[in-house]
């Protein structure tokens, strides 16, 4: 399996001019080049931000809805009660309840990928903090996930919206869709989260904010991006 991978690197690498910083179009056209595997690979984008994590308490982060999506269903978990549990229901959440799920999440259960609540529920689910916040999980309203309107959280999350956050690397790292995604999807989506993550910028940045970005698949190593044509 090594020496498979380690093939289709070098075959990748023969496409690739490394002194050069690609457009997404021409990046996202290399990825529809190489040599194919068994699996439909992701197409992930990978932003380096010129941040001073010593300044700034606050990580980057926000959310978008992808037009395109991300080629990737996901398990919505909505923590409410009452009149909002019908509703999430209705919505095609995949788990609806309020103590039962808490205690739930609280013995190690977290077979989700984003959890909505309702104002009203924050008080308890401040308690999944140390579980739901280091798996990305924490519900922000910020990101839209702590709302009253549980069908449009929803309904936004299954036609593709995406959260992003940077790391303490200062360092956000998201999905694109699918390598079988048309390229012009591709890159629609890529540009759609380069935006937010501009809008994102704190007012205490000066300068340069987006410092390199770099399209990369499941299989092959990244490629950099002409930040001046993206940003």
């Amino acid at each position: 399996m090594p020496r498979r991978l380690s093939k289709r690197k070098k075959e990748f690498e023969k496409l690739v001019d490394r002194q050069k910083r690609y457009t997404i179009e021409e990046a996202i056209a290399l990825f529809k080049n190489t040599p194919k595997v068994k699996f439909n690979q992701t197409i992930e984008l990978a932003i380096k931000l010129n941040v001073d994590t010593k300044q700034t308490s606050q990580p980057v982060r926000g959310s978008v809805t992808l037009p395109h999506g991300t080629g990737k269903k996901k398990t919505v978990c909505v923590l409410c009660k009452g009149e909002y549990e019908k509703k999430a229901k209705e919505a095609g959440a995949e788990y609806v309840g309020s103590v039962d799920l808490i205690q739930k999440i609280q013995s190690g259960w977290c077979d989700f990928d984003i959890a909505i609540t309702t104002p009203d529920m924050m008080r308890e689910i401040s308690k999944l903090g140390k579980i739901l916040g280091p798996r990305g999980l924490m519900p922000n309203p910020k990101s839209g996930t702590v709302t009253e309107d549980i069908k449009g959280a929803i309904d936004e999350v299954k036609k593709g919206k995406i959260e992003f956050k940077m790391d303490k690397q200062t360092n956000i790292q998201v999905p694109i869709g699918k390598l079988t995604f048309e390229e012009k999807a591709l890159c629609e989506n890529a540009l759609s989260i380069i935006r937010a993550v501009s809008s994102a910028r704190p007012a205490s940045i000066k300068g340069q904010f987006i410092r390199s970005i770099a399209v990369s698949s499941s299989m092959g190593p990244g490629v950099k991006l002409d930040i001046a044509k993206v940003a």
